[in-house]
Order: structure tokens, then C-alpha cells, then sequence
């Protein structure tokens, strides 16, 4: 999804702020990933089948297993916040991290940096930590900010339900059409459950921890800010481009 929105703090203080903890959180992926051996991009790691071995100890280190989590191994407690740092190819960097450049911004705004940074990490873990409970006996390993992310658009969903997204949609041959943010939300939330309900074992989308992430991004959203205290964005309409 790629978004050009304006900046939160204008419709709110009429001052421009740069979203710099939304910024150093992609900054941050993004270069975790490019010297990761997963990103092919640093010789370190070797080739072919020393490669391969190198993505899978990557994986195992610091991403999430539901069956090491549970055990209490301190150091598995600590993976649901490397797991949201760690992705496991091209595509799955970038889709995460369009999302984050969207949705990010505005929801920072109304949170301030270190609000969101601390909502950012305790809602991910939240969210992997609900799917490993679901998957307790599972030796997959669970890596991505797709919980984390989820968890902003929850939170955008009570702040800023009547911002406008233009979205693309497949079924509607890619036009870009304007939506609501809670229109294009709550369709996006019903897809991963729909999903969920379809997904079956083994490797694959984590979508439980998308619908957990969510769904606690909404209510921290909700239980911070009331309903009374939502930001109203009537004079500064946002504009994203993507698929929900």
C-alpha cells in the first residue's frame, strides 16, 4: 500500500511533524533484513546450501515458536520482539512496511513517538503471543510485523474512522476507488477472518495474529482515547493507493 497523507499534526495543531519513530521503525526492518541472510544482498553468509542453513538458524534465533514460547525459556520470551524485526523475503519486508508507512504516521501523531513505539512493541507481542497460544504444540517459526501492523490499523480504525483511503481491488479490476478508513478496515479485518477460518496447518500467513493485533490495537485505541477524543479529519482528507 502506498500512501501520500498529510501531516497528522496539521489537523491537529496546525504544526507539521515528521513521523520519525514510524520512520526509524521501517529504517530499522529494512536494514535488519538487507544484511540478513535472508535478503541474499550480504556474501557473509555463503551460498546454496550454506545459505539455507544460515536462514534457517536466522529464523530459529530470533523468530517466534510457539512450543519454546510456552515452555517459559527465557530466551524464547524474548523472541515476540525480535520476531516483528525479522521477515522472511522481499515481499514480505515491503507489503508489511507499505503498511506501516501508511497507517503509521497519523496513529504516531495522536500517540506522540514514544507512545507509539511502546504500543507498536507491546501490541506485537500481544499478537504472537495469542497465536502461539492457539498453536501450542507448533515448531513453526512464526517471524514478521504483520501482528504489530495489524495492531496500528486497529488503532487507526478508532482514531480516524472517516479518513479517506483510495484502495485497489482486485475484483474491481485495480480501479482506485475512495473509501472510509473504516470501510476499507473492516473489510480488511472480515479477509483475515475469512482467511483464518480456511488456513490450515503448517507453513503459511499467520492470520490469528493479524485478527489479535487488531483487535488489541483497537482496544488500547479505544481504552487511551474515547470516542470524544478522536482526531476528526474533515478538512484534511488522507489518500492512500493499494490493496486492503
Amino acid at each position: 500500500m502506498i500512501g501520500r497523507w498529510p501531516p497528522a499534526s496539521r489537523a491537529v495543531t496546525g504544526a507539521v511533524r515528521t513521523p520519525v519513530a514510524t520512520y526509524s521503525l521501517i529504517a530499522l526492518c529494512c536494514a535488519l533484513f538487507a544484511v540478513s541472510p535472508v535478503s541474499g544482498l550480504n556474501p557473509a553468509h555463503g551460498s546454496a546450501e550454506q545459505l539455507l542453513e544460515a536462514q534457517s538458524s536466522y529464523f530459529a534465533r530470533w523468530g517466534v515458536v510457539p512450543a519454546e514460547l510456552l515452555s517459559g525459556s527465557p530466551r524464547a520470551l524474548l523472541t515476540p520482539l525480535t520476531a516483528p524485526f525479522v521477515h522472511g523475503s522481499w515481499l514480505h519486508l515491503l507489503g508489511n512496511m507499505l503498511f506501516l508507512y501508511v497507517f503509521g504516521a497519523m496513529t504516531e501523531e495522536r500517540m506522540g513517538r514514544s507512545g507509539f513505539v511502546l504500543f507498536y512493541l507491546g501490541t506485537g507481542y500481544v499478537a504472537l503471543l495469542v497465536y502461539a497460544v492457539a498453536n501450542a504444540e507448533s515448531a513453526q517459526t512464526l517471524v514478521g510485523a504483520s501482528g504489530a501492523i495489524s495492531a496500528v490499523l486497529g488503532a487507526f480504525l478508532h482514531l480516524f474512522p472517516r479518513a479517506r483511503v483510495t484502495s485497489l481491488f482486485p475484483f474491481l479490476f485495480f480501479v482506485p476507488l475512495r473509501f472510509p478508513a473504516w470501510a476499507v478496515l473492516v473489510f480488511w479485518f472480515a479477509v483475515q477472518w475469512v482467511a483464518a477460518q480456511n488456513a490450515g496447518p503448517g507453513p503459511g500467513v499467520a492470520y490469528l495474529a493479524h485478527l489479535a493485533g487488531f483487535t488489541t490495537g483497537f482496544l488500547c485505541a479505544w481504552g487511551r482515547f474515547r470516542p470524544g477524543a478522536r482526531v476528526r479529519a474533515s478538512t484534511a482528507a488522507s489518500e492512500g493507493e493499494g490493496k486492503p
